[in-house]
């Protein structure tokens, strides 16, 4: 679920974390790293559970409608298409959905069902639900298009859910949209209604596991030494007055320079390029792009960079 790049933020918001806590536990940051990075899968599992409850709360809604003393016509006979749409169906249906969030212990709406009614209620306030139920052809294509539709214009941006998140689980802040998309990835691809739901890892592989402990273990340890690197590289600066998310960045990225044989020279600088233009100050990629092009060239000529393997391209 997870590529490289945010792996880097979250390494980059545990070293940050340890600065504001003035703590030097390696092991317990390290901890709390793959723990931050473990329980995206949570998240995941929650998103995807909210559209299984929302089907729920509908099909009940319809159910009790039906059963009012003075109900209306409409009532009596309610429109079931929503409660019906074969994708909500195939991932109720999902085994391998109810073992993760049994697994897990993913129960959160059902006890907190308030957040599954408000987007409930969006969802029939919103012209993309009326389009949809209005139209009496039905197909597991436009089930699933109506879907997509839904999470990315309705469920996904919902400030209510968003904040209730964020309240959670304060580390899901930069976690939500990559587990959004990696969600409307999922379905976009789904083709039929007896199509599996395949759960995803949140590393891609063993590799990208040990890349996390070991890019924060490595800078971690060697703050001092890394920093030495650029500290004379800054003449118009004061090395105390570079905004401290900025000397992390530096930070990580010479290490990944020196210390990760395999990873590309340029790979390395784009990835902390775009890192400084999310997450720090306006002019912090023309500042953070200037030393590392200037270390790099240093770097290059004392032998200091060596890389292998796919590191060489």
């Amino acid at each position: 679920m997870l590529n490289r790049r945010h792996i880097r933020v979250k390494v980059m918001q545990t070293i940050y974390a340890m600065h504001q806590n003035g703590s030097d536990q390696v092991e317990k940051e390290q901890r709390f790293l793959l723990n931050s990075i473990d329980v995206i899968q949570d998240l995941y599992l929650m998103m995807l559970s909210a559209i299984i409850e929302m089907g729920k709360k509908e099909a009940e809604y319809l159910s009790l409608s039906s059963q009012k003393h003075l109900a209306t016509s409409a009532e009596k006979n309610p429109n079931p298409k929503f409660v019906n749409n074969a994708v909500i169906r195939l991932l109720s249906q999902s085994e391998n959905i109810q073992h993760a969030l049994d697994k897990r212990k993913i129960n959160q709406w059902i006890l907190n069902d308030d957040y599954i009614l408000l987007l409930l209620a969006a969802t029939r306030e919103s012209e993309l639900y009326a389009a949809y139920m209005e139209e009496s052809a039905t197909s597991f294509a436009a089930d699933r298009d109506f879907l997509i539709a839904l999470f990315t214009e309705v469920i996904a941006p919902n400030e209510k859910l968003y904040e209730y998140l964020e309240d959670l689980k304060l580390t899901w802040i930069d976690d939500i949209p990559v587990v959004n998309t990696f969600i409307l990835k999922q379905l976009t691809a789904l083709q039929s209604a007896d199509q599996k739901w395949k759960l995803p890892k949140v590393y891609k592989d063993e590799d990208d596991q040990e890349f996390a402990k070991d890019l924060l273990i490595k800078t971690v340890l060697n703050e001092p030494e890394l920093a030495s690197y650029f500290s004379d590289k800054t003449p118009n600066w004061d090395v105390d007055r570079i905004a401290e998310l900025d000397t992390i960045i530096l930070k990580m990225a010479i290490c990944e320079l020196l210390r990760f044989p395999s990873i590309p020279v340029k790979v390395t600088l784009n990835e902390y390029l775009e890192l400084a233009k999310e997450y720090s100050t306006p002019k912090s990629s023309i500042f953070i792009n200037g030393i590392l092009d200037n270390l790099v060239k240093e770097f290059q000529a004392n032998g200091k960079l060596q890389k292998t393997g796919r590191g060489l391209l």
